[in-house]
């Protein structure tokens, strides 16, 4: 494989640990635990992994462990650092006894299923370390939810000799990792399952795990890009750039990058939701904005969007929902009516007021509503062109507002959607080294038994020698919600908080960055020079732990 000079340089870059877990260690446990919501109900489907402490690793003599061989899965949705997780199992493993062996299934959780995997040695390993993908063993989004799953699973996993699984993945891959420890342990199959935090949505996060991992790495590519069109913007001064980010179930995405680059617009889905906004008010909210902007001879402009937003819009949620609990128990027979034919048929059959909504919207976004749901069961909102309706709509009442005297200036539109740009980068700095720690953490909770776990990694504003390695039960993590018209329990998204530190700077903020141009270039990634422009965490972070990014 041919690499780049920076690949090569890259390669010999030594992720830094937390000093408590580079030698012996012992663990501390913590008050049995809870779910965050629907504790009885939570407690009654995990009888055998649920109320386990929380775990926190401290420093202490080196002890001798056993070989042991343990498996690794990398689902769902690229995050960057995946393969650092994989290193620092593969090190800590190591490290622990150098005859442990890890096997990587091959294409997410399928792989375990269908019985294809590889065994990953030290020269597969070293070409991976640093870089972004998950291209090591690849990953898919096969959900492990059924008993023949689990079965078909533990087949492959006797033949190997395997008594741990290491999930790599978001709340619902976290969540399926959590049922198949729940089953193994029912069983007595004596096969210990931990997780790890992954997406780079940032939407998997609580006090035991203050981010998930890539989120870092993924806004800071974002905001390089969106820095770039700013600095074209203010150089051109003749177009407005709609914006649309990923972040389909919380806007954490949109508001780190709104604080690294200060755009003049960054809506926040929660926010929406929490003033029940409806589209006709976003609209009316950033037509006002252009044309103040316009008023002072600036007729350009950005606006960041998260990918969820439509969500969001009070009136559409419900809409969505319905269409979502419909299209759950009617799929087969929506699919065999016509294309011409298939919005009228949903507009039959959905309830008076959302039956209007449905109506009401442009062709091309009420198709894009009823495309295929993704594996969860969940609108694609990806699929959905919302910077395009807004832009649009923007266009058609500033042409209201020109009618009518309240607007004088001229308005030219660019769309953009990054997404998949920033899934893959090599990983930052911070994201190395926090992937690494989880990984190394991940191969510690093997080697103490413990099963049920996510691997944590905390006090992420301080140097990594810092930081606090441990393990948090998933199950504390858990609500119940409405998954294909049925509650499942699943692991409860993070959402922006309102009265927290980052919404709070950037809503102090806005205002100025509407009207005047304070636009914010970071440029890309740097992965050598000083420690403070290196090695720095997230702007959410920096504010959410310390109360400032000075």
């Amino acid at each position: 494989m041919k690499k780049s000079a920076l690949q090569t340089a890259r390669a010999s870059y030594q992720p830094k640990l937390p000093e408590a877990i580079k030698n012996g260690v012992t663990i501390v446990e913590g008050k049995a635990t809870q779910s965050v919501a629907d504790q009885e109900a939570i407690a009654k489907l995990f009888p055998n992994t649920y109320g386990m402490p929380v775990l926190r690793f401290e420093a202490a003599p080196k002890k001798e462990y056993p070989a042991i061989n343990v498996g690794v899965i990398l689902s769902g949705g690229q995050a960057p650092g995946g393969h650092n997780v994989i290193s620092g199992l593969f090190d800590g493993l190591k490290a622990m006894n150098k005859d442990s062996r890890l096997f990587g299934f091959l294409l997410g959780p399928g792989g375990l299923i269908d019985h294809k995997y590889m065994e990953l040695t030290a020269d597969i390993i070293d070409d991976y370390r640093n870089t972004g993908g998950f291209d090591i063993i690849g990953s898919g989004r096969t959900k492990l939810e059924t008993k023949e799953q689990f079965d078909s699973g533990l087949e492959i996993i006797k033949e190997l000799g395997i008594k741990a699984v290491v999930i790599i993945g978001g709340d619902d891959s976290n969540t399926n990792a959590c049922v198949l420890a729940e089953y193994y342990k029912q069983i007595g199959a004596g096969v210990q399952v931990i997780g790890c935090p992954k997406t780079i949505d940032g939407d998997l996060k609580n006090e035991m795990i203050e981010c998930s991992f890539g989120f870092d790495t993924a806004c800071k590519v974002y905001s390089e890009v969106i820095g770039n069109i700013q600095r074209d913007c203010n150089s051109a001064k003749k177009y407005w750039h709609f914006i649309k980010l990923m972040g389909r179930s919380a806007s954490h995405i949109a508001l780190e990058c709104a604080l690294q680059t200060q755009p003049n617009i960054c809506l926040i889905s929660e926010e929406v939701e929490a003033k029940q906004m409806t589209l006709d008010d976003i609209v009316n909210n950033i037509a006002n904005i252009v044309a103040a902007r316009a008023a002072k001879g600036f007729n350009f402009g950005t606006v960041l969007i998260p990918e969820g937003l439509i969500e969001f819009i009070p009136a559409m949620k419900r809409l969505i929902a319905e269409l979502n609990d419909y299209l759950a128990e009617n799929g087969s027979e929506f699919a065999m009516i016509k294309k011409s034919e298939q919005r009228n048929y949903i507009i039959k059959h959905l309830s008076p007021e959302n039956s209007a909504i449905y109506a009401s919207l442009p062709e091309g976004v009420a198709r894009q509503l009823t495309l295929d749901r993704d594996p969860h069961g969940n609108v694609q909102v990806s699929l959905i062109e919302t910077e395009k309706l807004l832009g649009e709509m923007v266009g058609r009442r500033l042409a209201e507002m020109k009618a009518e005297g309240k607007y004088d200036g001229k308005f030219a539109t660019q769309y953009h959607f990054f997404g998949y740009e920033g899934r893959c980068a090599d990983p930052s700095n911070f994201d190395a080294d926090y992937c690494y720690s989880l990984g190394y953490t991940a191969s510690l909770l093997v080697g103490e038994g413990r099963t049920g776990y996510m691997s944590s990694v905390r006090n992420t504003t301080k140097p990594a020698s810092e930081w606090i390695a441990g393990g948090v039960p998933v199950t504390m993590m858990m609500n119940m919600e409405r998954r294909h018209g049925e509650m499942k329990p699943v692991i409860q998204k993070a959402l922006v908080h309102l009265d927290g530190a980052p919404f709070k700077y950037f809503a102090a903020h806005r205002d100025e960055w509407a009207m005047n141009t304070c636009y914010v270039y970071p440029g890309p990634i740097q992965y050598f020079g000083p420690t403070e422009v290196c090695d720095q965490p997230t702007k959410t972070l920096k504010l959410e732990q310390d109360g400032s990014i000075d």
